[in-house]
């Protein structure tokens, strides 16, 4: 999952996340430059999700692939990090992050626990936050001692789109609504938001009860 923000009123989210994904993993953000026979193609966006930095952040769902040709993106294309802004490319099933434990047929059940969670006070309401623990080398059967970790907003919306996909809901406990189109609305009647974000802008206590109001 690679993140940014938008360049221009212009782009669009999708090219935001083919800009962003070659500016720091080196994939090409034209099919045209990709090797032979692999695209990328558009599946579709999420709803919008909210941070805390009052930042909206839309979900783009792609998918890296060869057509009918055997051609394993994942084996075939060499990564290419930016070091200043990825330290790693890993992956992980996808179905494994609507689960609690690990997938021993993807050879996944050694090392630390898959998933933890807690439940969070986020201003007026419960938000869940998610913790996934992958481990660093499935293939080879050489497990680091330190997994990477999944959490906080790229979890959830994993999670999210994990629940649309396979039209499943989590093993574990999780906000039963995917985004935050409904609060953003809220705020943009308020005029919490504009073209430009303002340095330091974070949203209070006193936002959210005045949004709750509308």
């Amino acid at each position: 999952m690679s993140e940014g923000k938008a360049d221009s009123v212009e782009e669009t989210p999708f090219e935001i996340a083919r800009r962003e994904a070659f500016e720091e993993i080196g994939l090409p953000n034209d099919n045209r430059k990709l090797p032979h026979p692999m695209q990328v193609e558009h599946i579709c966006e999420l709803p919008t999700n909210l941070a805390l930095t009052e930042l909206g952040v839309v979900p783009c769902v792609a998918l890296l692939h060869a057509g009918d040709d055997p051609t394993d993106p994942e084996e075939n294309l060499i990564p290419r990090l930016d070091a200043k802004e990825v330290s790693a490319v890993f992956s992980a099933p996808f179905h494994q992050f609507l689960s609690e434990y690990h997938d021993k047929q993807t050879q996944m059940a050694q090392g630390p626990k898959w998933y933890k969670g807690h439940w969070s006070s986020w201003y007026d309401g419960s938000w869940r936050m998610h913790y996934f623990y992958i481990p660093r080398s499935v293939k080879s059967g050489t497990l680091s001692p330190e997994p990477y970790k999944v959490f906080g907003m790229t979890a959830r919306i994993l999670v999210d789109a994990a629940r649309i996909a396979y039209a499943e809901e989590p093993a574990f406990e999780y906000n039963s609504g995917v985004g935050d189109e409904h609060m953003l609305r809220k705020l943009l009647e308020t005029g919490r938001f504009s073209v430009e974000r303002k340095p330091g802008s974070q949203i209070s206590r006193q936002d959210v009860a005045k949004i709750s109001k509308i």
